[in-house]
């Protein structure tokens, strides 16, 4: 597949947006590992890995006694997680170009697995969660952050522009074989192959202007939109009403961003 097909492209400034987004999950990410049990020694599969921020702080927590399997599809994102493992010295991790939908899932002893944001831009989850079941161990654990309620996403005081443009959003995720709500059947899907729900917990926020988290939906607008003007779904006048007023939203003393509704899932192969 080509790297067009990624709704949000492949290009430096999506690694530069990703890296933003996985420093500002990554609190909420090393607290579910850890509830999770992954620690020192263990083998973990990262399913959906891209540029490999995710990956690399895998590695660094099973250390050189455990091993990190990380899939990924794009040959862009691969080189830039290769360049990342060479930079770090990492060793004990090992990358696969592979399609998660044509692909074998590389069979070995898993004592985890990892999938954040996978299940919403595949075009079969059911079949990845089957090609999952036929890999993990029993006594294996899977983790997974997904978007259940991406239509959580608003602002208040509203802002009709952006309420606007999350509906284009949502539009075209659907038209490029993708599922914006990802998550919502994943727990039936488990259940269909063997895994029992440990533990569950909703990811979502409420945050200021000056809170970290409120730059995780702004960078992902501001890539977006020239996504939009380029398959001509918005013009550029739209396009500057959106920044203009999500700028005025920066300066407004009560200003509140309510964040996509992610669903944390956390099961055990039984």
């Amino acid at each position: 597949m080509s790297e067009k097909d990624y709704i949000l492209g492949t290009h430096d400034e999506e690694l530069i947006r990703l890296g933003l987004q996985h420093r500002v999950w990554r609190p909420m990410v090393l607290d579910c590992w850890q509830r999770a049990g992954i620690t020192v020694g263990k083998r973990v599969l990262d399913l959906g890995a891209g540029p490999g921020y995710a990956a690399l702080d895998l590695a660094d927590i099973v250390g050189p006694y455990g091993e990190v399997v990380a899939l990924e599809r794009s040959g862009n994102f691969v080189n830039a997680m290769r360049a990342s493992f060479r930079r770090r010295g990492i060793s004990n991790a090992k990358i696969h170009e592979l399609d998660l939908m044509t692909g074998d899932l590389p069979k070995a002893h898993y004592d985890f697995s990892w999938c954040r944001w996978v299940l919403s831009f595949v075009s079969d989850p059911s079949l990845l969660i089957r090609k999952l079941g036929a890999i993990m161990p029993k006594g294996g654990i899977s983790i997974f952050h997904e978007y259940a309620h991406y239509e959580t996403w608003r602002f208040l005081p509203p802002i009709a522009a952006q309420e606007e443009f999350r509906k284009h959003v949502i539009a075209t995720w659907r038209e490029s074989g993708g599922e914006p709500n990802g998550g919502r059947n994943l727990p039936a899907l488990l259940f269909d192959n063997g895994f029992h729900i440990r533990s569950t917990r909703p990811l979502i926020f409420c945050v200021r202007p000056a809170n970290y988290i409120w730059q995780w939906p702004i960078t992902f607008i501001e890539v977006y939109l020239p996504r939009l003007i380029e398959i001509g779904r918005i013009d550029r006048t739209f396009a500057d009403k959106v920044r203009a007023d999500l700028a005025a939203a920066e300066k407004h003393p009560n200003a509140l961003m309510i964040t996509p509704l992610v669903a944390e899932i956390i099961a055990e192969k039984v």
